[in-house]
């Protein structure tokens, strides 16, 4: 029999109103799809293991995800959510449990995925990105120059983590955002710190 966390009991608990019955929804078609299912937290987020990760969920304000670690093998590029956001994942942004599929679907998925790991097949890699850093934009290194510790993590950041912190800012839609964005930025490379640090490994 497949193994509770209780992380995840702890996870859902604090969750949103709203998140709590996608959540314990999504966990109840897992271990229906995939009886043996492992629970763990990963990146501090609750996520199934069955030979390897399977899949995992999370929840925010006011949406929830949910996604399949082989996702290209078992869905490809289609969105099976009703949401269009493609930024949310393969199930788009779910903020209820009308969002999903139907629970045979789901289930249907969990026991392809967990036959994938079974057999031992791995995703596609994902198509690494250029080496070569965009051109540092002018308000980030003017913001550099005013900050030496900024300025050395920067230089010494490899070129896709000079990326992450330059797409970030270069992305922001408005100036306000910007601005926060930027401050936030020099912070953590003062700190020493990449773009995406909240989700190294500890």
């Amino acid at each position: 029999m497949g193994k509770k966390h209780p992380g995840i009991d702890a996870y859902i608990a604090r969750s949103a109103p709203f998140a709590r019955p996608i959540l314990k929804h999504l966990r109840a078609i897992v271990h229906a799809g995939c009886p043996d299912v492992e629970e763990t937290l990963k990146w501090g987020h609750p996520s199934f293991d069955y030979k390897g990760i399977l899949c995992g969920m999370a929840a925010f304000k006011a949406h929830a995800t949910f996604g399949f670690w082989k996702y290209a093998l078992l869905i490809g590029d289609r969105k099976l959510g009703k949401s269009d956001e493609k930024a949310m994942g393969q199930f788009g942004r779910i903020t209820s449990i009308a969002d999903l599929p139907d629970r045979t679907t789901l289930i249907a998925l969990v026991r392809r995925a967990a036959a994938l790991n079974e057999q031992g097949i791995r995703p596609p890699r994902p198509k690494r990105r250029p080496a070569t850093p965009p051109r540092t934009p002018v308000l980030l290194a003017a913001a550099l120059r005013k900050s030496k510790k900024a300025l050395a993590t920067f230089q010494a950041l490899s070129p896709s983590h000079k990326r992450d912190y330059i797409e970030w800012l270069t992305e922001a839609k408005g100036e306000d955002t910007r601005a926060r964005r930027l401050a936030t930025a020099i912070a953590w490379m003062a700190e020493g710190k990449h773009r995406n640090w909240k989700y190294d490994r500890k």
